[in-house]
């Protein structure tokens, strides 16, 4: 039980110090070549930060544990939503820009449907579905590109100014290095995600719970520490709450891209190891609890404009909650 929980955690330093990595040598890439503040953070920056979820699912996905690559998208915006948004809103809620929160809101719930579709009615992720979410993924990047390209996103403007500190630091760093730091980023992230996925089908099957539960719970909340550090960090720096639309946009990533890669790569059944009574768990606990906080965190901003300490409080509540009854089901 040792040794699966060691290299468990191994790979997911590998996969938050890869991704660390693969964004710096992108980024520095893309100044080398001029390439505008704005549009690196809507695009590389955006797509980096993603990677350790998509490479946990798709690489669960195509060893044939469809289980592990559903329950970690599920999971990370569970995770997202109900830990590190509601510790922002909790600690120092405050105004926001529904301007911002618009598109990707949009985006979010059209996935959403879609997402609801495959899993209540089919049942099943198919190829089909895979295209339909990348085709999304890349419409929303899209209209990334051609707002920051035109000075009119934000949410891109706010990337802009982390890119833009990021800068500083790797201003002196030859081409050489951001390539090495690309190469080694990429690298680290593939090889985490084996160690993640290979040790955690081993812990779920010494602790006797689903794969699924194992994906929802510790999968998710790993691949999701990045955005967890940043959040602690904004808040003893004295930043405030995190960009709402940055916690949208990353569960829309979520959805379209982690979901859609893995489903194109090996299309899977809706899990069915947990029940409840003759129901299938997912679909009455994982995601119904994954768009009510959804639904908690962006309906009363899009409303009022403003978060409250309340709502943090809920989603805390929610996520404590959800994370105690999957391992008491």
């Amino acid at each position: 039980m040792i040794t699966p929980i060691i290299l468990f955690l191994v790979g997911l330093v590998l996969l938050i110090k890869g991704g660390d990595w693969f964004v710096d040598g992108a980024t520095g890439i893309a100044h080398k070549f001029h390439v505008p503040d704005l549009l690196i953070g809507a695009t590389v920056v955006s797509i980096g930060t993603t990677l350790p979820e998509v490479m946990v699912s798709a690489t669960s996905a195509v060893s044939g544990h469809g289980e592990i690559a559903y329950g970690n998208a599920i999971g990370s915006i569970i995770c997202n939503t109900a830990l590190i948004a509601a510790i922002s809103i909790a600690v120092k809620p405050s105004r926001v820009d529904k301007k911002t929160l618009t598109i990707p809101v949009i985006f979010f719930y059209v996935s959403t449907a879609l997402y609801l579709f495959s899993a209540y009615v089919t049942k099943r992720f198919d190829r089909v579905t895979g295209v339909l979410l990348l085709l999304i993924f890349v419409t929303y990047i899209g209209i990334q590109i051609y707002q920051a390209m035109h000075g009119k996103n934000p949410e891109a403007a706010e990337a802009d100014a982390e890119v833009a500190a990021a800068e500083a630091d790797t201003a002196s760093n030859s081409t050489g290095k951001d390539l090495l730091l690309l190469v080694i980023g990429a690298a680290f992230i593939a090889i985490g995600a084996n160690l993640l996925v290979d040790n955690g089908i081993i812990i779920a099957g010494l602790l006797g719970v689903p794969e699924s539960v194992i994906a929802l719970t510790f999968v998710a909340l790993g691949t999701s520490l990045p955005e967890l550090v940043t959040a602690i960090t904004s808040l003893r720096k004295g930043h405030g709450l995190l960009s709402l639309g940055n916690i949208i946009g990353a569960n829309l990533f979520n959805l379209v891209l982690v979901s859609g890669v893995s489903i194109l790569l090996s299309p899977f059944d809706l899990p069915n190891s947990k029940q409840i009574g003759a129901y299938n768990a997912s679909l009455v606990v994982d995601i119904p609890v994954m768009l009510s906080v959804m639904l908690i965190l962006t309906i009363p901003p899009l409303i009022k404009g403003r978060m409250t300490r309340l709502q943090g409080i809920i989603l805390l509540a929610i996520y404590a909650a959800f994370c105690i009854f999957q391992f008491a089901l």
